[in-house]
């Protein structure tokens, strides 16, 4: 029963025991304890406003990426649409050459057509005249009295031109 009830010097030793550690303590440990403690505060603190920054730039860097994007994406359909339009420009180029070089084509060979056609038509009016001047030298030549020895001549010429 002595510890529930200590004596007075007990007490008084052990008061003055706790009074030099307390002081001791808040000479030299307490103040570097609450140096510690302020400076992890600070330290949690100038951390948690870094990163509220770092957040604020991070969506600001966000949004300025999706208008890069939007406009990259505005910039790629525009140069489609050019492409789009330089082809179809070039097609239809091409395809006016085409039928300007075809009706060109088509016109010379009809010219040409024509032009060989004149002259087949102008030599087969030439041979018709000579054959004619030949058949007529022929009839002149040779005097027939009767028409049938007249007609009959003539059948053996037109004979001989077919032959010919």
């Amino acid at each position: 029963m002595k510890l529930l009830t200590p004596e007075f010097g007990l007490l008084l030793w052990t008061l003055l025991a706790f009074l030099i550690v307390f002081f001791i303590l808040a000479k030299f440990a307490w103040p570097a304890i609450i140096k510690g403690l302020r400076e992890r505060e600070n330290s949690i603190s100038s951390s948690l406003e870094t990163a509220e920054r770092v957040k604020a730039e991070m969506i600001q860097l966000k949004s300025e990426n999706e208008a890069l994007l939007a406009r990259a994406r505005e910039e790629r359909a525009q140069l489609l649409k050019e492409a789009r339009e330089t082809k179809d420009k070039i097609i239809n180029e091409a395809k006016e050459q085409a039928k300007t070089e075809a009706n060109k084509i088509v016109t010379e060979a009809q010219a040409a057509i024509n032009s060989q056609k004149m002259a087949a038509l102008t030599e087969v009016k030439n041979q018709v005249g000579q054959l004619v001047i030949e058949v007529s030298e022929k009839v002149l030549r040779k005097e027939l009295g009767n028409k049938e020895a007249q007609e009959a001549h003539i059948r053996g010429l037109v004979d001989e031109v077919k032959m010919n």
